[in-house]
């Protein structure tokens, strides 16, 4: 009896599908489809996981590792490894020692550090004063940001790499010596130390027409955690007021969503890793913005032909694709325990979303506006100067996840508000909102919980 039920389920069953099958062959026989969807491989969502798994490792040694072949620049033309080597090993000058280059901000990564020589720093059997130990940390390629390029154990060049402004360390070592964090700003790197410490400026007299003693005034004007992007197009090298031009370096992190990538704009994500790589880092690639094809406010830029760059051999356009994924998908840290008081930030977030209308622009969760996130300096009540320099002539709504990690060097692009306290004060006048001591404390207290 069981065995002729399951046969008459089995043959019902078979009779339904049949029956669904013809209706629906019947029903949609006069709807137009595209003949390639008929070839498409049967497994497409596992292809776009393989994708996503490919482009996110890819990306992470691009971020990581990759100079573009920026060597050349720095190297070719500047000279930057001879004043790494020093005098006794065949550069120039002092050389570069681990604690001088500490000082200057960069950093080492223990998980490219042999243990051999991580055991002897520890044990400091190896010197810290000794250029040789930069050498070394180089050839294990654990210096953060910097690439060494070695012949027969000699180093003969070095490039940069996207991680050398946009990747620190969590001390866990030393100082400045420990664990990767990709994405924070390195707001102890001092880059316009390091340019200034070059043997040879020529590259940059020439196009920009200061002359070398000029030069290096206006590179160690920049000071730690800042970077000047737009000098070599606008050759300014301080504002109006006798402060430096340049501005802080900004997240790489929490980038998921958000339109515009620098302060001023300037374009996508893709465009600005573009634009960095070919003319600020030097690789060799092609980059395109015929925006900045404009004498008067770019002359530089112009002369040495930045807005439409064509090498020959492109090492730069290949990885863009992998470079964007790997930095949207690095999510922005959260604060940890203890720097912020819950209660207070609780409160504070019904003041970011109500009362201080700061949520109008920071708009959660992305904390920028969805779509074309830039201001006028009128509408945040701030002078020009840094607007100007670029080709829309705004702000971008900075988005404020991971706040914690840019503490240090103060707020806004340049850096003009010291502490939160300041930033709370400056808007409270220009979106004209009356908040208490109590208010502005809690407001401040759910900022640097985000």
């Amino acid at each position: 009896m069981r065995a002729a039920h399951r046969n008459k389920a089995t043959i019902t069953f078979l009779g339904i599908v049949f029956l669904t099958s013809a209706c629906a062959h019947f029903l949609t026989r006069d709807v137009e489809t595209d003949p390639a969807v008929e070839k498409a491989p049967g497994n497409f969502n596992s292809i776009i996981q393989q994708n996503a798994s490919d482009l996110f490792k890819q990306g992470q040694e691009i971020f990581r590792y990759d100079t573009f072949g920026s060597e050349a620049f720095w190297s070719d033309q500047l000279q930057l490894h001879r004043a790494i080597l020093g005098e006794k090993l065949g550069g120039t000058g002092s050389g570069v020692a681990p604690k001088d280059a500490l000082k200057i901000g960069l950093k080492v990564d223990t998980g490219k550090l042999p243990r051999i020589l991580a055991d002897a720093i520890k044990q400091t059997s190896v010197s810290l004063e000794n250029p040789k130990t930069t050498v070394a940390l180089l050839q294990a390629d654990s210096v953060v940001g910097v690439k060494g390029f070695f012949e027969k154990g000699n180093l003969r060049a070095v490039g940069i790499t996207c991680a050398i402004c946009h990747s620190t360390v969590d001390n866990s070592f030393a100082d400045g010596i420990g664990r990767r964090l990709d994405g924070w700003p390195n707001r102890d790197l001092n880059v316009g130390a390091i340019i200034a410490l070059v043997p040879n400026l020529k590259p940059f007299t020439a196009l920009l027409g200061h002359d070398d003693k000029e030069l290096r005034r206006i590179f160690n004007s920049w000071g730690p955690g800042r970077y000047d992007a737009e000098f070599n197009m606008d050759g300014k090298g301080f504002r109006p007021d006798g402060k430096s031009a340049s501005t802080l370096l900004p997240a790489a992190f929490g980038l998921a969503g958000v339109n515009l990538h620098t302060y001023t704009g300037w374009g996508s994500v893709t465009h600005w890793n573009a634009y960095v790589a070919n003319t600020q880092m030097h690789g060799k690639g092609t980059f395109f913005d015929p925006r900045l094809n404009k004498p008067g406010q770019f002359p530089a830029g112009v002369k040495s032909g930045a807005w439409n760059l064509r090498h020959e051999v492109d090492l730069i356009t290949s990885k863009l694709a992998a470079l964007h994924y790997y930095q949207l998908s690095i999510p922005a840290p959260k604060p940890p325990k203890g720097s912020y008081n819950e209660q207070a930030a609780g409160r504070g977030q019904m003041i970011f979303n109500g009362k201080a209308k700061c949520a109008q622009c920071h708009v959660p969760p992305l904390f920028t506006e969805p779509g074309w996130n830039m201001h006028t300096p009128e509408e945040i009540g701030i002078d020009d100067f840094q607007a100007k320099r670029s080709p829309d002539g705004r702000y971008r709504t900075t988005p404020l996840k991971g706040l914690f990690t840019r503490m240090k060097g103060g707020f806004y692009h340049d850096g003009r508000f010291p502490t939160l306290s300041e930033v709370v004060n400056h808007y409270s006048k220009v979106m004209k909102f009356n908040l208490n001591e109590q208010e502005k404390n809690d407001l401040i207290e759910y900022l640097k919980s985000l």
